[in-house]
């Protein structure tokens, strides 16, 4: 769908529309309620052989991830990245909005191949027809602290997601696995168990922040681009945090306030490595800690919550 039409459609749906919705479980998982009334849809959805996923838990480096992908698939071209905004040139699998807004599987059965999609689903739910044909898939992770502190600035500002409530409140929601797409545990876990078996880039946000060059490189690889160094450095330098604060077809700043509102918190936000410490208390870590502890037995991933 064009970015006018989108963007229009946008404009011009009817007052109160757009509301926070509450959460319905599927399979386990609590889902924005549109989502949950229109399983079905995202559940059968058809992948392609060429497609590739781009997977996150919220507020994980999504929206990096797509700018870098969409850089190195037009060879660093600047302008060809600033042809629409970022929801128009990667759609969102799962998005379901009210009419007469398309769904993101509407807009992807009329996207021409190859596709790249992205999807916050965990990866039990992600469609079978991905699996089935072995698509490529990177999955970025980020650190539950800094990630739990920008989902709840982000469901603040977005007036689509359940009222968050105090900080405190949303920390202790965030270890119950209560917010959308629930368990962020279980989500990193679930493709970090799975990334041997198929097709899966598996990527760290905090590995991103200390050395862009040296992992947008492994990025490329995955993707079968062989560019230059001086491709590279343009993909450094445009998807810098600052850079793309400032890009509009970025930053998300061309949703109206009655879904994004930029007054409560900007999209994008800090973009840093431990900028939790800024928000948890001296006793919220104690507890955390003790509780990241429990959920993360057992496994071999390992975050950095610093850098």
């Amino acid at each position: 769908m064009a970015e006018e039409n989108y963007n229009e459609i946008l404009k011009s749906a009817p007052e109160g529309v757009f509301k926070r919705f509450p959460l319905t479980m599927v399979h386990g998982i609590p889902l924005m309620e549109p989502i949950a009334e229109n399983w079905q849809q995202i559940e059968e959805f058809q992948a392609r052989t060429d497609d590739l996923l781009i997977a996150t838990y919220p507020k994980a480096g999504t929206t990096w991830m797509q700018e870098i992908v969409d850089l190195i698939n037009n060879e660093g071209d600047i302008e060809m990245a600033r042809r629409a905004p970022t929801h128009v040139r990667i759609p969102f699998l799962e998005i379901c909005s009210p009419k007469p807004l398309p769904s993101g599987v509407d807009i992807l059965e009329k996207t021409p191949s190859p596709r790249t999609i992205k999807t916050h689903l965990p990866f039990q739910l992600v469609p079978k027809s991905f699996w089935k044909l072995n698509c490529k898939t990177i999955y970025v992770a980020r650190n539950a602290k800094d990630c739990v502190v920008s989902f709840y600035h982000f469901d603040k500002m977005n007036v689509t997601q359940p009222e968050p409530g105090s900080w405190h409140e949303y920390l202790q929601k965030f270890m119950e696995e209560k917010l959308p797409l629930g368990s962020w545990y279980d989500h990193v876990r679930g493709y970090w168990d799975e990334k041997d078996k198929h097709r899966i880039l598996y990527m760290f946000y905090e590995d991103i922040k200390e050395d862009p060059a040296r992992e947008i490189r492994k990025v490329m690889h995955f993707l079968e681009k062989d560019q230059s160094e001086k491709v590279l450095q343009k993909i450094v330098h445009h998807t810098l945090f600052q850079v793309m604060k400032e890009n509009p077809m970025a930053n998300y700043s061309s949703f109206p306030t009655s879904i994004l509102d930029h007054s409560i918190s900007p999209f994008m936000r800090k973009g840093e490595v431990g900028n939790w410490k800024h928000h948890f208390t001296v006793a919220q870590n104690e507890v955390f800690d003790a509780h990241y502890q429990h959920r993360m037995m057992g496994t071999t991933l390992a975050f950095r919550t610093q850098i």
